[in-house]
């Protein structure tokens, strides 16, 4: 069962969401909890610690809906909420994406509209959730990796497929916000990694979506791969959405002033893949290293704003399915030999 905040002061909204989604709350799909302003959310919210969505109103007494957004970021970075308001101007919509909504409906309200919305919310956040799972448990794998351990878990044999290493082909793409590291110097720390972790936020989503795997966050760049069919393809379609979503991201308000661009750069071949890292002291990283995930980096760092820049070796592997634009030679670090590189359109 899914359970979902709605903070609103109108009571009629109440009688219509228990209405319209009467079906799926006998089924027990949906269980919805009220409150009439964004006070109230918030206490409602810590005797509720496993609400999934809030929907919100902007204008409510006490504290609206905008402030209300704030401290929900504050306190459950994992909530996401939508917000449903009749204050659909352009203003409202950029101050309330800036401050972590996930999406905006306004009223009066399609219902069939704001299900769909609700739907694909709560898939982003079970998404999120299944990632956070999935990287806590390997790192609580890694630190304990001591003796007892390693005999309750089958010994030897369970340490060698530990600390085993494969040779797989794969794609590995870096993305890189431009600029943010002048930024950060200027800003708040808490603004800093806040507006941080948006974009990460919005970046994993898309590499999730095309069944890639977030490798690392390294600073403000994110390094991702992709196995399995088509993986240099997922590759590029992943960096395209998020060129995409970041270019259509709201201006934001207050003083800071910041849009982001991203230089992002890909690579496809052989890899070695394994726990790399310190045995003696228990700290291994799964991860890919290799020449391709050194080349996937270093065209990162000569990409543009905006530019995703591959190797000719990639090129000939999906000029039929994506349109792309020589850009000539250029000098890699650490290679002897330019590389003929070219930009990724569309």
């Amino acid at each position: 069962m899914v359970k979902i905040l709605v903070a609103d002061d109108e009571e009629d909204l109440e009688m219509l969401i228990k209405q319209k989604f009467r079906k799926k709350i006998r089924e027990q799909q949906y269980e919805f909890i009220f409150a009439i302003n964004g006070k109230d959310a918030l206490e409602k919210l810590k005797k509720n610690d496993d609400v999934v969505i809030v929907l919100s109103d902007i204008n409510m007494p006490e504290m609206d809906g905008l402030t209300f957004l704030t401290k929900l970021s504050e306190s459950s970075p994992l909530i996401k909420t939508v917000m449903v308001s009749a204050y659909g101007d352009m203003d409202n919509i950029r101050t309330a994406m800036n401050r972590g909504a996930f999406d905006f409906v306004t009223k009066p309200v399609n219902f069939e509209d704001l299900e769909l919305t609700m739907e694909k919310t709560i898939k982003h956040v079970k998404q999120m959730k299944d990632t956070l799972k999935a990287i806590q448990e390997n790192n609580i794998l890694r630190m304990y990796v001591d003796q007892n351990v390693l005999n309750f878990m089958g010994g030897r044999e369970y340490l060698a497929s530990l600390t085993a290493s494969e040779t797989v082909e794969a794609s590995i793409a870096f993305i890189d916000i431009c600029g943010f590291t002048s930024f950060s110097e200027k800003e708040s720390p808490d603004q800093v990694v806040n507006l941080l972790n948006q974009y990460f936020d919005l970046m994993a989503k898309e590499i999730i979506d095309q069944n890639g795997v977030i490798d690392k966050f390294i600073g403000d760049c994110v390094m991702a791969v992709f196995k399995g069919p088509y993986h240099l393809d997922r590759a590029i379609d992943a960096c395209l959405s998020i060129r995409n979503k970041i270019d259509n991201l709201p201006a934001p308000s207050g003083k800071a002033k910041f849009l982001p661009k991203v230089a992002m750069g890909i690579n496809t071949g052989d890899v070695i893949s394994g726990n790399i890292g310190s045995a003696s002291i228990r700290r291994l990283d799964y991860t890919v290293i290799g020449d391709s995930v050194n080349v996937a980096q270093r065209l990162q760092s000569v990409a543009e704003p905006n530019q995703i820049l591959i190797s000719n070796t990639s090129y000939q592997k999906v000029k039929e399915s994506f349109n792309c634009r020589q850009v000539g030679e250029v000098s890699l670090k650490h290679k002897v030999a330019p590389v003929f590189v070219y930009e990724v359109l569309d």
